[in-house]
């Protein structure tokens, strides 16, 4: 049965932009072969680390929403953990809660300069 999913992984910054691009093309590959169902991919950049992984300070995030079997979870975690440019990564389960939540998100319904412009009126 298929199931919803989310996955983050983290890229170390030494990588140019095309070797990230690549890298990042490479887990969606395997999403894909495996049978997954791409939702949504957001290519979040270059952002700071909480605290220093490898002696790295800011890595490259990305993130996939995709439904999929869960024995495909295993497989993409193995390709995450043989690529020595993955620093970290992270593979979730979403309910229906969330991935209402995740669609809201994407319509731009949680912007919080639009908030703050409703409460200004």
């Amino acid at each position: 049965m298929m199931k919803n999913y989310e996955t983050v992984f983290i890229l170390t910054p030494v990588l140019s932009e095309a070797q990230m691009k690549d890298t990042v093309g490479k887990f969606k590959q395997v999403l894909v072969d495996g049978g997954a169902e791409m939702v949504n991919e957001e290519n979040w950049g270059l952002r700071k680390l909480a605290y220093p992984i490898q002696h790295k300070t800011t890595g490259f995030y990305q993130l996939f929403e995709f439904r999929a079997e869960p024995t495909l979870i295993s497989k993409l975690e193995t390709e995450y953990r043989r690529d020595e440019a993955v620093m970290r990564f992270l593979t979730t389960t979403l309910d229906k809660h969330a991935v209402i939540y995740n669609e809201r998100r994407k319509k731009g319904e949680f912007n919080k300069k639009e908030d703050k412009k409703e409460v200004a009126k």
